[in-house]
């Protein structure tokens, strides 16, 4: 650590939920955390706001529409300022003691590999590069012994509680689930749910991306196979429980019978902090004067119900992708990404979604090569399937 003891951070994707959160928690202590990068992609405003705040040594606008209103906005600061994602790979490369990626999409896997091939700390909120490209980004954590911090609500409670001297008496793994915004909507109805509907999610506040792919279950899909690759276990081992109130986010289940869990608030500042302050605990709801920020749980229901493969085939569909193997799961994540903006756009209906990710499996090869070539190579053409099959739908 530099600077007198403090942890030197870079936020990804800082103006997004992940960035902000991990933001809020820091900036209350100062005198434990140096902000060294904000990164994100196009919101230069929001970004300027976060870097006068914080006061970062440097700062990333990946886009490239709104470089000047960031250069006007933090002219004569003395923060240094970048452009474009070389630039932000160029940044990565400073001694930085935790990098936080909350990225959304693809786009996060460069950056991922960055930190990882520096031999850094990475606390990882993307789930989009650990499905197309998990095995890389394990394999690249390995040779230059990197850390890969689980940063997701799910994964971060399997974390907590895991144990490396129990890995073998494991059963299972339990990741929970809301159930979204549709847990109780008639299946009947679902050809008419629109994109405004989706985003009204009953428990977490998230970004667009992430709302959308919890109203499809997607997101759980993404995290089956995103439990495998950070916890070396077979798909058969991670199973899915939906929990509409959210409270337990995560259960390990061993062959003794017992099961240890992790419970929180729905909120994902308890995870971020426990990234931010590891392999500490860090006391910022203790620390905290915000009434908002001390959150009473209830436990005096809570239910757990099994999941319902009919309201949500995206899981077993996730399941199948990464059973398939070879490039299958980043062609899924790959054509999710594409629907899930058509159907924001209200250019393709809810049940499209899962529609167009079966098409791309479908049509492409997925082959057996992982490499950072052959993922990016099938994340573009899968792109360019799911939008040729959208093109057509509309016509």
């Amino acid at each position: 650590m530099k600077d007198g003891g403090k942890k030197s951070l870079a936020v990804l994707g800082a103006t997004g939920s992940i960035g902000r959160s991990v933001l809020d928690i820091a900036g209350r202590y100062p005198d434990q955390y140096d902000i060294a990068v904000l990164a994100a992609h196009h919101n230069a405003e929001a970004l300027a706001e976060l870097a006068l705040r914080h006061r970062p040594r440097h700062v990333v606008l990946t886009g490239s529409d709104a470089f000047p209103l960031l250069q006007s906005r933090l002219s004569g600061t003395h923060i240094r300022l970048h452009q474009g994602e070389t630039s932000l790979l160029s940044c990565l490369d400073e001694d930085i003691d935790l990098t936080v990626n909350g990225i959304s999409g693809i786009a996060g896997l460069l950056p991922s590999l960055r930190v990882l091939e520096n031999g850094g700390t990475l606390a990882i909120a993307n789930k989009e590069s650990l499905v197309a490209a998990g095995t890389l980004i394990k394999e690249t954590c390995r040779l230059h012994n990197g850390v890969i911090l689980p940063t997701d609500s799910e994964h971060n409670a399997i974390f907590q509680v895991w144990r490396d001297r129990h890995v073998k008496a494991i059963k299972h793994i339990v990741l929970t689930a809301s159930g979204g915004p549709f847990l109780s909507t008639p299946i009947e109805d679902f050809p008419h749910i629109t994109a405004e509907q989706a985003l009204r999610h009953p428990r977490w506040s998230m970004g667009p991306k992430i709302s959308i792919d919890s109203a499809t279950m997607m997101n759980k899909g993404l995290e089956i196979i995103e439990a495998c690759v950070l916890f070396d276990l077979p798909e058969h081992q991670v199973e899915v429980r939906v929990h509409p109130q959210s409270v337990i986010h995560g259960m390990i289940t061993y062959s003794d019978g017992s099961t240890v869990a992790q419970l929180g608030p729905a909120d994902m500042r308890v995870p971020l902090s426990y990234v931010l302050a590891w392999p500490d605990r860090l006391p910022w709801l203790e620390d905290s004067e915000d009434t908002d920020d001390h959150p009473v749980l209830d436990f005096s229901q809570l239910d757990f119900l099994p999941l319902d493969a009919v309201r949500f085939p995206s899981v077993e569909l996730a399941r199948q992708a990464w059973r398939q193997g070879g490039l299958a799961p980043c062609i899924m994540n790959a054509a999710n990404e594409v629907a899930v903006s058509a159907f924001l756009q209200h250019r393709i209906g809810f049940m499209d979604i899962i529609a167009s990710i079966e098409h791309a499996l479908s049509v492409m090869s997925v082959g057996s090569e992982i490499s950072l070539e052959s993922v990016l190579d099938a994340n573009d053409k899968a792109m360019a399937v799911t939008r040729s099959w959208i093109a057509k739908k509309g016509k």
